[in-house]
């Protein structure tokens, strides 16, 4: 099974190194950069409840169907995954307002990605890992290390998410320059927040299958936060280049 996973790892990183070549050359079309092309659109709330429950459902599934459910240190790493996946799945989409859609290709893709992921993260926590590699895990920094980014990555994310969703009143239409917060750093404050989060995850669980989970974060969202950085240049011109703010990443990118 190890060789098996291992190859599974090797594959979902080098797709995310594809992804992040071709996120370069055509823009992922939902939210501000939404685009008929990947398929018709579908109300932003059900999207994304059928894009984030897969990954939830399958790590609840193979909890309970592994040996490993009651030892400590993968029963906290599943409830820090399974924490972020609830509230992207089942609270974030009830706190969105306005009517916006999202195409059903870009719903299919986060589908199809999230299974895989679960299939990844909650595969190497509960079946691959070698026996005892969770033992005494509580002695050792990586899951006080990992949590406290994971959670600070959690705060960031959610406060940005907070901002964008109160940049409007309501019947308003307009765009407008998120202000405040990780904002003052880089336009997608939000996007930093989750790759802060996963990166956080990656030394909790100290494992390659986090470590290309933060990797995929990273090539997805990065090109994403480039393009909606375009649009902002081109929108907004001067008001918008003059906060020299970074796109995702402070004072680097």
């Amino acid at each position: 099974m190890k060789e098996t996973f291992d190859i599974f790892l090797l594959v979902m990183a080098v797709a995310a190194l594809g992804v992040f070549v071709a996120l370069h050359f055509f823009e992922a079309g939902y939210g501000f950069l939404f685009d008929r092309r990947y398929g018709p659109p579908v109300p932003n709330k059900v999207g994304w409840v059928l894009m984030e429950a897969p990954v939830f459902v399958f790590m609840c599934i193979l909890w309970a169907c592994s040996e490993r459910m009651w030892d400590a240190g993968p029963l906290v790493l599943f409830l820090l995954f399974q924490t972020h996946y609830f509230q992207r799945a089942f609270i974030f989409p009830l706190l969105m307002r306005g009517s916006s859609k999202m195409p059903l290709g870009i719903v299919v893709m986060g589908m199809v990605f999230n299974t895989l992921n679960a299939l990844m993260q909650g595969g190497w926590i509960f079946f691959v890992s070698p026996d005892g590699f969770y033992d005494d895990w509580f002695a050792k920094p990586y899951i006080y290390v990992g949590g406290a980014i994971f959670f600070a990555g959690m705060a960031i994310n959610l406060h940005a998410d907070y901002i964008i969703r109160h940049l409007r009143k309501p019947g308003d239409t307009r765009h407008y320059i998120p202000r405040g917060g990780m904002f003052r750093y880089v336009s997608s404050a939000n996007y930093f927040g989750e790759f802060v989060e996963w990166t956080g995850f990656a030394i909790a669980s100290w494992s390659w299958a986090g470590a290309v989970f933060a990797w995929w974060t990273f090539a997805n969202l990065a090109p994403r936060a480039a393009s909606l950085y375009r649009r902002y240049e081109k929108e907004f011109g001067t008001e918008f280049t003059a906060l020299k703010r970074k796109k995702i990443i402070p004072f680097i990118y």
